[in-house]
């Protein structure tokens, strides 16, 4: 990544994490117990999770030495349940506050890259704001650089953390870039829309249309 692709990420995620957080201060105390799109999370749950993207490894050492029963979960996903339950209980003025601190800093988890920080924000702003009815805009480009990000790596361990859907068959097309991936039947529509696809959340499909959307649709209804 170059330094004028960084700055551009970085620029993308300050936007996104105020958008964010300008949102979750108009929220009711009711709204943030309400479930988000990540199955078992509340929107408080999802929320705490964003304040927790700029661990490094003593801050995650430090986390765990205070809250040792989170060594009991033995799987990533757990895992990251798990601290943002704990994260959670903060609160909701601090919660707020600290993703909006973040804003300005470039420092992000040991583990993975400025990408996979963008592709959190964008994607949890969502998990957010549509089980709450809320339109919450997120800058096409960013999308763009974000859908790339896990389009290239859906079969790494980077995928692990998302439900995986049976994408590899069909042509995703964005109708507000110039966006393409893959071969087969199209499913076709907003770069954030097929965002959410690639990150297995199949409620976007409510907002993509064409042959594929319909024959995925079915498929993942047939699967349930």
């Amino acid at each position: 990544m170059t330094a004028t692709q960084a700055d551009a990420v970085w620029a993308a995620i300050d936007d996104q994490r105020e958008r964010t957080a300008d949102m979750l201060e108009r929220l009711t105390d009711e709204q943030w117990e309400h479930p988000s799109l990540c199955d078992g999370w509340t929107v408080r749950h999802v929320a705490a999770h964003l304040t927790l993207q700029q661990s490094g490894f003593r801050d995650v050492a430090a986390f765990l030495a205070q809250h040792p029963g989170l060594l009991r979960s033995v799987t990533l996903n757990r895992s990251i349940h798990d601290s943002a339950v704990v994260q959670s209980q903060l609160p909701t003025e601090e919660v707020v506050g600290r993703i909006r601190g973040m804003i300005g800093s470039r420092r992000h988890n040991f583990f993975v890259t400025p990408l996979e920080t963008l592709c959190d924000i964008l994607v949890h702003s969502q998990d957010i704001a549509m089980p709450l009815g809320i339109e919450l805009a997120m800058a096409p480009a960013a999308c763009e650089t974000a859908a790339t990000r896990r389009w290239d790596t859906r079969r790494s361990w980077m995928s692990a953390v998302f439900r995986r859907l049976p994408l590899d068959d069909y042509r995703l097309v964005a109708t507000d870039t110039g966006w393409t991936r893959g071969h087969g039947p199209t499913v076709e529509g907003p770069i954030g829309a097929l965002l959410l696809l690639l990150t297995g959340r199949a409620a976007a499909l409510d907002r993509l249309t064409g042959p594929g959307a319909e024959t995925l649709r079915g498929a993942l209804d047939a699967g349930r």
